[in-house]
């Protein structure tokens, strides 16, 4: 019986944290329809997100476009279809890598930023001295953070995806001996605007994952640096599998029902 205690205990409090989780959702939703509305903060957090998450971005994309490129042409001539290049490329990044890597890599980015930030704000009681100067902490640092991720990461997603093409389009044509302007043929005839929106749609929920278990693990540390690692930790960890766990449920969602 003790296992099955052991067990029991660990599904509780899974299930605890998850609830805790989508209280704290709820409840950045609800801010965000009720003044006020800290506009510096919010552009703060587009510029920190955004522009500054683009090289990681496009240095990501563009390696494993080349890649996929490689490997789907390995792959292909083992039957003789080595020609579905530019379309298993284009709907791969597009689909699928695009939005899972450019959202894995705003958690390894920004979700552990946001996390070390506002946890050494808590422990440093900066977070109480916005309550004393009757600043709602949530209204301050989560709705800003988690609404520039949400509109931010799908521009990324769609750079990234852009930019993953171009770099199975510059190994294919660079080294595959393929056709510059019959490769871009077939990437534009092939994707569809399901495709496009799918993509976009992704990255919307996964910058608003990242952002929101950054903002969650920093307003729930514990004291001191340890409890500053361990927030940090646990939300890079908590975005990535919420991110991966997304990724299926809408991957069923658009393609499969």
């Amino acid at each position: 019986m003790k296992f099955f205690a052991v067990i029991g205990r660990v599904v509780l409090s899974a299930l605890a944290a998850i609830g805790r989780i989508a209280i704290f959702g709820g409840q950045t939703i609800g801010h965000l329809a009720r003044p006020p509305f800290y506009a510096r903060e919010f552009a703060t957090q587009l510029l920190n997100i955004g522009w500054l998450s683009l090289p990681v971005v496009g240095l990501t994309a563009v390696f494993t476009g080349g890649a996929l490129a490689l490997q789907i042409y390995a792959g292909g001539s083992r039957f003789n279809a080595e020609a579905v290049v530019p379309q298993i490329v284009a709907v791969g990044m597009v689909r699928e890598l695009g939005p899972v890597l450019v959202g894995l890599m705003i958690a390894a980015r920004v979700t552990s930023s946001i996390a070390a930030e506002i946890a050494t704000m808590k422990v440093t009681e900066q977070i109480d001295a916005l309550v004393t100067l009757s600043t709602h902490p949530m209204k301050y640092l989560t709705v800003p953070r988690v609404l520039a991720a949400v509109l931010v990461v799908p521009l990324l997603v769609a750079v990234g995806d852009i930019i993953g093409i171009f770099g199975g389009f510059a190994v294919a044509t660079g080294t595959l001996g393929f056709n510059a302007a019959t490769y871009i043929n077939n990437t534009v005839n092939f994707l569809e605007p399901l495709d496009v929106i799918s993509s976009l749609t992704k990255g919307a929920v996964f910058g608003f994952c990242a952002a929101l278990m950054g903002c969650y693990h920093g307003m729930n540390s514990g004291r001191g640096a340890m409890g500053v690692g361990r927030a940090t930790k646990g939300a890079v960890e908590g975005a990535a599998v919420l991110i991966l766990a997304a990724n299926f449920v809408l991957t069923g969602v658009f393609f499969t029902l």
